[in-house]
């Protein structure tokens, strides 16, 4: 007796498939472009937002380095520090301690200068109005002080906004604001576009496989948005503390085009939220009979080295950014493998030829 497939009735031809994978890339990219229309409202402070780890992270540099051995070398500044340290004497300790009372006491800082030298230059740059000081003329000492609280707050205040990224070209803001917008959008349509990917991949599944869809749907969207968060929060601030220790080691002073930090940040992100669908991936091929959970046991090295691959090729050149995406994706591994061991509570295989 001839046998007929249960699933005759849903296939779906090439041409049909093609159809259906252009109304859902449509639909997805009209999502995107109203992700993106909205981001545009307000992408101004995610630019803002997307600065403070690297401004932090700028701050604590100099912070550390100290402006003052800013262009002296290592071995320099470590003879410095021992001369200071175990050469002095009693006399010196009394002196530097009897400086620092009478600083605490008098919270002043004074200049002084010669009103010779004063006449001087400005003889030079107007000679018309302001004639020559007197050869002979004796010293006239001028002091002028200042109070250290607020001149310190404003030198503060100017070292904080040095430490702002900066631009090179005159459109290049404007470049930027068009960048993050298309980048936000993308986070933001991207529960419309994960749906639109999963109805196309579900216009090719039988009926009974169509209901993970639905249940994959909002597992991908909070691990990609969970990946994301993760590299921003967690990965960026330590990859910027071992990047800049090169800096401090080979005395170079960073400098942050707005540019350049504005795409590490996003795209690392955006890559690290893409690489955390790594479960859901092996949960789906393993629902669908395309691989088994003892598969991805037996296939664990492999695993990792492709795992190690990615995350040399998604990540920037440094170790650290390389390491703090291959370990998480080694534990989603062995999560997708307990998801995949789990009984879905199905019956049997749908796959088989029934009577005609």
């Amino acid at each position: 007796m001839a046998k007929k497939d249960l699933f005759d009735d849903s296939t779906m031809t090439f041409g049909e498939h093609l159809e259906v994978l252009r109304v859902h890339l449509w639909r997805a990219i009209v999502g995107l472009v109203i992700g993106t229309i909205a981001a545009f409202f307000f992408s101004n402070h995610i630019i803002v937002a997307v600065q403070v780890p690297v401004i932090e992270a700028l701050d604590r540099h100099f912070a550390k380095s100290g402006a003052e051995d800013a262009d002296k070398g290592k071995w320099e500044s470590m003879k410095e520090w021992f001369q200071a340290t175990f050469n002095k004497s009693e006399a010196d300790v009394e002196a530097e301690e009897k400086q620092a009372a009478k600083k605490n006491a008098d919270p002043r800082m004074t200049v002084e200068f010669d009103a010779r030298d004063v006449a001087s230059k400005l003889h030079e740059v107007d000679p018309k109005t302001y004639p020559p000081p007197p050869e002979k003329a004796e010293p006239a000492i001028i002091k002028i002080s200042f109070a250290q609280t607020p001149l310190g707050d404003l030198l503060d205040e100017m070292r904080k906004e040095s430490l702002h990224p900066r631009t090179d070209g005159v459109d290049e803001a404007f470049m930027i604001y068009l960048k993050v917008s298309l980048v936000v959008g993308i986070v933001i349509s991207s529960p419309w576009i994960f749906y639109q990917i999963w109805l196309f991949v579900g216009a090719g599944l039988y009926s009974h496989e169509r209901k993970y869809v639905y249940t994959y749907l909002p597992l991908s969207v909070i691990l990609f948005l969970g990946g994301a968060a993760f590299c921003f929060f967690g990965v960026i601030p330590f990859v910027l503390k071992f990047l800049f220790e090169f800096n401090e080691w080979l005395h170079i002073r960073p400098e942050i085009k707005i540019s350049t930090w504005i795409t590490f940040a996003l795209m690392v992100s955006l890559m690290f939220g893409i690489s955390f669908q790594l479960p859901l991936v092996m949960l789906f091929l393993e629902r669908i009979s395309l691989v088994s959970s003892k598969l991805y046991r037996e296939k664990r090295r492999h695993a990792i080295l492709v795992i190690a691959f990615l995350s040399m090729v998604l990540t920037p050149s440094d170790p650290v950014s390389m390491m703090m995406m291959m370990i998480p994706l080694c534990i989603l591994y062995e999560l997708g493998i307990i998801l995949c061991g789990r009984k879905s509570g199905a019956p049997g295989s749908p796959f088989e030829a029934q009577p005609a």
